[in-house]
């Protein structure tokens, strides 16, 4: 059985190597005057941002696919080539890649390339997504929601261990004793998988030994205390060596509490409202924003809010990595490169000093 280095509580984990990271996705911005921007200028600023990422010490960003009007990026891929032409040291990759609705050769083939391109810098967040565009979109049934993903991955951790790939499912043509180009230079392409809570999908991870990624997004994070916990257990089951473990929540940063709930409250309840009436949701109120800025997911406020409120989440959860989801609804993108930069040269730095106390 292999040994689990990483399973220690949360008061005895190693705190000083934890990565702190962005993901957006590229939602479709507004100028000056409220009006929204064309997605062609959302993706150029996009870029622009992640540049401004890597600048202020960030350690990765991630761009989530989409296949809808309020949403920018489809292809991460190619939006992060971009960024890591301009760039040199900040990691990239995807939040999430929807896998049941693609084909796990060509995501392997699109992201090793970027590990190419990006001298060592790619990874990949798998997931079945949050929405389904993506599914009538690329002519996939939804009722055959658990079985694409779960043939997909089986499929994607073959191809991704390097070896020549004898497969057979039912979801894509079978292959026999094929090779995946391009390899990747080094070691194993970064692979995560997205879970939003669901025991299945946390065991699921760790069965293929990949690193998981908890989006986070309601409520209070220690609720997912539990799937942490189970993680690290079914790993240590499947005798897989030890992964990290990241957290993906909304946030969004400015000089003062009250100026960062101002300039993210009306985008964000907007956001959420709309998405609310296509799932049935109940429309948030502004009592509600401010109980999950104050108790809850939502990381908004002064850098030193921020900071304290990230770094709390961090020791109760025993993470690795914590991601700020930016970008939630149309602010401007000036204001986006100012939280981003508070991000990188204020939060961070106070982040490590906290968990090192």
């Amino acid at each position: 059985m292999a040994e689990d280095t990483d399973q220690t509580t949360p008061t005895e984990k190693d705190f000083s190597t934890v990565q702190f990271g962005l993901d957006t996705f590229g939602d479709v911005t507004a100028d000056d005057e409220g009006n929204p921007l064309p997605p062609a200028q959302v993706l150029r600023n996009l870029v622009e941002q992640g540049v401004k990422a890597d600048e202020v010490g960030i350690d990765f960003i991630g761009f989530g696919e989409h296949h809808r009007d309020d949403f920018a990026v489809t292809a991460p891929e190619v939006a992060l080539a971009a960024v890591a032409a301009r760039t040199s040291r900040i990691h990239l990759g995807s939040a999430v890649t929807v896998l049941s609705s693609d084909d796990p050769v060509r995501v392997f083939e699109r992201f090793s390339t970027l590990d190419a391109l990006s001298g060592g810098r790619a990874e990949v967040i798998l997931g079945r997504g949050s929405f389904t565009e993506s599914f009538p979109l690329f002519g996939f049934e939804l009722q055959d929601y658990e079985r694409l993903f779960e043939e997909k991955l089986e499929l994607f951790a073959a191809i991704r261990a390097g070896n020549p790939v004898t497969w057979e499912g039912t979801t894509r043509a079978s292959l026999t004793n094929q090779s995946v180009y391009p390899p990747i230079e080094h070691g194993l392409l970064k692979t995560w998988v997205g879970v939003g809570g669901s025991p299945e999908s946390v065991v699921r991870a760790a069965r293929y030994g990949f690193a998981l990624t908890l989006a986070i997004i309601g409520g209070e994070p220690e609720r997912f205390a539990p799937f942490v916990d189970l993680y690290h257990r079914a790993m240590t089951q499947f005798e897989q060596p030890p992964q990290p473990v990241g957290v993906h929540s909304p946030g969004h940063i400015a000089a003062t509490d009250e100026e960062a709930k101002e300039q993210l409250w009306p985008h964000y309840s907007a956001q959420m409202n709309r998405i609310g009436r296509e799932r049935g949701w109940s429309p948030m109120g502004r009592g509600h924003f401010e109980q999950e800025v104050a108790r809850g997911s939502l990381y908004v406020g002064s850098p030193e809010t921020v900071a304290q409120k990230i770094a709390s989440t961090v020791r109760v959860l025993g993470v690795d990595r914590f991601d700020i989801k930016y970008g939630n609804g149309a602010l401007s993108h000036e204001k986006l490169m100012t939280s981003i930069e508070l991000y990188g040269t204020e939060v961070i730095p106070r982040v490590r000093e906290l968990l090192a106390s």
